[in-house]
């Protein structure tokens, strides 16, 4: 099992790798800025034809948990098209994932793509039954909502199992990236772009922490 997914992994990331790279993160009204942002910012680091990162708002601009206003680069419709996306987390997921028309607008599927939650997302990903067993990671709050839909919640940052991966805390989001990069670009490359954003003076072990998670 454990080879068959090793061999999986290196077959998706090498398929990937043929074609543009388009990984989108899901960015819903009154969104966290630090779990959408930080993954954002990370992900751009990588600097290779046809990468691209994009925002993708349940409306053409969302207003974040403080009242950030960023524009919508693609719609949900067209982030379901991605090679790989990121739920994000926010004030309002409860009522996203009970607004059956948005939720519609989602047709993800772990067997064409990446997919990986923050936080709250957590709770978008078990409602649209892409877990399948599959504990994941979350924020305190959401926890007991996700546990309410027959989802494990692990107690602990990060948490990754075939083409899905799931974060809690907003920092964790640093481990969504770095997954993400290392699974479709390589391992050098996600470790680069860790160290470009990590504490001066602490780089090495702030990118071995990391790359520790991710493995």
């Amino acid at each position: 099992m454990f080879l068959h997914s090793m061999l999986f992994g290196n077959f998706h990331r090498l398929e990937l790798l043929e074609h543009a790279m388009h990984i989108s993160i899901i960015t819903f009204d009154g969104f966290n800025e630090l779990d959408s942002l930080i993954v954002y910012g990370i992900l751009n680091r990588i600097k290779q034809p046809g990468w691209r990162v994009t925002i993708a708002g349940s409306e053409k601009r969302v207003s974040s948990m403080n009242g950030l206003v960023l524009e919508s680069q693609v719609s949900l419709l067209e982030a379901s098209s991605a090679d790989a996306v990121i739920i994000g987390s926010g004030i309002k997921t409860r009522e996203v994932a009970s607004d059956l028309t948005l939720m519609a607008q989602l047709t993800l599927d772990p067997n064409r793509q990446l997919l990986a939650s923050q936080c709250s997302g957590a709770l978008i990903m078990a409602k649209l039954g892409l877990l399948a067993g599959i504990p994941v990671c979350t924020d305190l709050t959401t926890k007991p909502w996700v546990e309410e839909t027959g989802v494990e919640v692990l107690d602990q940052p990060f948490f990754t199992q075939n083409n899905i991966a799931s974060a809690g805390g907003c920092l964790a989001s640093i481990y969504l990236a770095a997954w993400i990069i290392a699974r479709s670009a390589g391992t050098e490359a996600a470790e680069s772009a860790i160290r470009y954003v990590a504490p001066v003076g602490e780089k090495d072990a702030f990118v071995a922490l990391v790359m520790n998670k991710i493995h």
